[in-house]
């Protein structure tokens, strides 16, 4: 793909010649089928204390036979819906005794985000460098009809004590820092400055593909969590 990229470029400046497309296959990038709901599950509402909730169990689902419940209740119960994260990824669906109750997905950083870039201190080369060591929390569900108090930040912090353990079981290497965004006009982060995350700045509104310079999309705080005492060493290692 970078190689075409690069040759579609240089065929737009002029530079080489392509030949004449013959056939446009499907792009299935492009075109997703959508997850299909689950079978029927038990939705009975989950209204206790987090004392009472008793012990919960993390599970990690990619690339298991759980996968397709976990985008399944992703896409019918996150505002976002489910999307193909790209690039490093891990999912986890966590239980009480046999029932969900809540989803973490997790994929491989943005190459560029001003207010984390300014708050780590890093060099465009050692970002480059480096960049796999950080994960995106790209969705947090609390199923809806689950409604325990402080049951969310509770996950949050459990969640990012075995992230990066988990992360380096499937892919080889740990991950030092752990960001996320918020959408404040639907959301106030609550559970995670509860679980001691940091707030890094704010988005411009831009996107990553953005060639206007100018906002097109609602302004998203940005919130970072460090994994490891020492995760600006652990980054800026050249």
């Amino acid at each position: 793909m970078v190689a075409r990229g690069l040759m579609l470029a240089l065929s737009r400046a002029g530079h080489i010649e392509l030949p004449v497309v013959k056939m446009r296959p499907p792009n299935p990038l492009a075109v997703r089928v959508r997850p299909a709901a689950m079978a029927a599950m038990e939705r009975m509402p989950v209204l206790v204390s987090l004392r009472e909730l008793g012990s919960v169990i993390f599970r990690q689902v990619r690339r298991t036979a759980d996968e397709g419940d976990f985008n399944s209740l992703l896409e019918s119960h996150h505002y976002l819906g489910y999307t193909q994260p790209v690039g490093e990824q891990l999912k986890f669906m966590v239980y009480a005794g046999s029932r969900p109750v809540a989803l973490f997905a997790w994929s491989s950083a943005a190459r560029h985000l001003g207010p984390r870039d300014r708050y780590l201190g890093w060099h465009p080369e050692v970002r480059r460098r480096n960049i796999r060591l950080l994960a995106y929390n790209t969705r947090y569900l609390i199923l809806p009809w689950v409604q325990v108090p402080h049951l969310a930040s509770h996950l949050l912090s459990r969640m990012t004590r075995m992230l990066s353990a988990e992360w380096e079981k499937v892919y080889g290497h740990p991950v030092y820092f752990a960001e996320t965004f918020v959408d404040t006009t639907r959301h106030r982060g609550t559970c995670y400055r509860a679980a001691n995350w940091v707030m890094l700045g704010r988005t411009q509104g831009r996107g990553k593909d953005d060639l206007t310079h100018r906002p097109n999309r609602t302004l998203k705080d940005v919130l970072g969590f460090p994994l490891v005492a020492d995760f600006r060493e652990q980054l800026l290692l050249a």
